[in-house]
């Protein structure tokens, strides 16, 4: 049974009897002596001491599950870092530069004013030259990498600009990016492309989500403003209205702002 000590004394106090000093031997404890089972304190590192052991145990019954399931990670994670850096990376550089030549056909047909020349170049951005792949080709080998993501769109507006709005679309929607302009850029395409179709209800729904899909001053207006052509086009003349003055209160300076007003009398 085990006892906590005395804490604090006091010195004996002096007696005086007449002439005889004598000490006075009592002393005073702040704490008495206190079986350890009535002790709180005590108990509770009791209950430490039989969890810790019973931890213990359980640790030791364990013991090569808890070590095969710290291997595993260790090997997943070892797999990941030598996955990243063996196949990742190399496939994320024979994609770029498999891309670059894509995405130069595509500037040059950008470029070009003459019809014929400019069908050739985009014919170029999703089949390849110079000994290098299409944005097809890259997309279909390297869909896991950031460049083959990419390649979808180059397809698709080449294919939007072919004429071909099937492909457009299907090349369209496997991109995605959260990049400010690029995104919203991708999902109007989608639009234009079921606005040459005819399908002016589908168009308006991927104008009106490419206007706010992030917005900023030169995807918002520009797709605000095919919204509300469309929306008139529909005679949706309620929406056309709300698409129209968006554009005059939130870009005043924007080219879609010019004659603003005109079109929101039109709407009304």
């Amino acid at each position: 049974m085990a006892t906590y000590n005395k804490r604090g004394y006091k010195a004996p106090k002096e007696k005086v009897e007449g002439d005889n000093v004598q000490l006075d031997n009592n002393y005073i404890e702040d704490v008495p002596n206190v079986d350890a089972k009535d002790s709180t304190t005590a108990k509770a590192f009791d209950t430490l001491d039989q969890t810790a052991s019973r931890t213990e145990e359980w640790v030791a019954k364990n013991q090569k599950i808890i070590l095969g399931v710290l291997g595993a990670i260790a090997l997943v994670t070892i797999g990941y870092l030598l996955y990243q850096r063996f196949v990742v990376a190399p496939n994320e550089e024979e994609a770029t530069n498999d891309l670059f030549v894509a995405q130069q056909n595509f500037q040059l047909a950008l470029d070009e004013q003459d019809t014929k020349k400019q069908d050739s170049l985009f014919n170029l951005v999703l089949k390849g030259s110079e000994g290098k792949q299409g944005a097809l080709g890259v997309a279909d080998q390297y869909s896991s990498t950031a460049a083959g993501n990419l390649a979808h769109y180059y397809a698709g507006i080449a294919y939007l600009n072919l004429k071909k709005y099937d492909d457009a679309v299907k090349e369209l929607e496997k991109f995605s990016s959260k990049d400010r302009f690029l995104g919203p850029l991708a999902t109007g395409a989608i639009g234009d492309a079921w606005s040459q179709k005819n399908d002016a209800n589908k168009a308006l729904e991927y104008y009106e989500k490419a206007a706010h899909q992030n917005e900023n001053e030169l995807t918002t207006p520009r797709f605000l403003f095919k919204a509300g052509q469309t929306a008139l086009q529909l005679n949706k003349k309620a929406d056309a209205v709300k698409y129209f003055t968006e554009i005059k209160d939130k870009f005043e300076l924007a080219p879609e702002a010019q004659n603003i007003d005109a079109l929101i009398g039109m709407a009304q």
